[in-house]
């Protein structure tokens, strides 16, 4: 499975982005989807994971009420909505992919990752 991350950037304190992460090579409605991010210095943190079907969706805390993950199965793409945005939120957001299907958080529980796109947020 091969994973691509766009939509990063550079934006203001409270700006919102949305990433995506487009999926090829294996069969994405097998997959739970998971978004991590990695700041300088900083190891690899969960952000959000989404179930197969797309009915159940876990938040790390420092995501709650900003951030929405979502997937079109359809169209092989999971997104991470993120508003309200701050200096911290800055980092590599990766994708993922876990293979056993599972919402969880464990980052070595996950299979296969995108090569991660740059989130820079300006205070």
């Amino acid at each position: 499975v091969q994973l691509v991350e766009s939509g990063g950037g550079l934006v203001q304190a409270g700006g919102s982005l949305r990433l995506s992460c487009a999926a090829s090579g294996g069969t994405f409605n097998n997959y739970a989807m998971g978004w991590f991010r990695q700041a300088p210095g900083k190891e690899r943190e969960f952000v959000a994971v989404i179930s197969r079907s797309g009915r159940t969706t876990v938040y790390a805390n420092s995501a709650k009420g900003r951030f929405t993950i979502s997937r079109d199965n359809a169209k092989n793409t999971v997104y991470l909505q993120m508003n309200s945005l701050k200096p911290e939120d800055t980092a590599v957001y990766f994708c993922a992919a876990d293979q056993d299907g599972l919402a969880q958080r464990i980052i070595s529980e996950y299979d296969y990752w995108g090569q991660g796109i740059q989130v820079t947020v300006s205070s």
